[in-house]
């Protein structure tokens, strides 16, 4: 339910897991373990892992704009820090390594590869990615983060 949300969070530099493989206790599980927090727009999931004493902010809005609004306002008033790094892979999360032009020939369409000097692919899947027309329309989210305060990671 909130996997677009979960695209644009890992673009922006959050590790983001989204758990699509089992139910709720698989969920509450890896929350604890791995010291995650579940956000959901599941009222009846965001109860349960309270009680069982996994860190959960419960999620509103229709649009990615208003779901992230949403989070952050939710993290601030649960005192909730949100860790910031490098972007991640949209994908599967994994960390993305700086290529330049020459290293991604032939794995980008012809057009991108002259329009572009720096990408960036990941080392768990492969993807490749570039600052392109998508870039900038993460960058109004940007805005919305800019406005609360998150902890930055280096």
């Amino acid at each position: 339910m909130l996997g677009s949300l979960t695209r644009k969070m890992r673009a922006l530099g959050f590790d983001t897991l989204y758990y699509s493989d089992g139910g709720d206790d698989g969920i509450m599980r890896i929350a604890r373990s791995e010291g995650r927090v579940v956000l959901t727009a599941d009222r009846s999931l965001a109860e349960r892992a309270r009680a069982g004493r996994a860190s959960v902010l419960l999620i509103s809005g229709k649009s990615d704009c208003r779901k992230l609004a949403s989070l952050l306002v939710a993290a601030k008033s649960s005192g909730v820090s949100l860790a910031r790094g490098g972007p991640f892979c949209s994908l599967c999360d994994g960390d993305l390594q700086t290529m330049g032009r020459a290293d991604v020939a032939g794995h980008v369409p012809p057009s991108v590869e002259r329009r572009h000097r720096l990408f960036f692919k990941c080392v768990e899947c492969g993807q490749y990615y570039w600052k392109g027309s998508h870039w900038k329309k993460l960058r109004w989210l940007d805005r919305i983060l800019a406005e609360v305060p998150v902890v930055t990671v280096i």
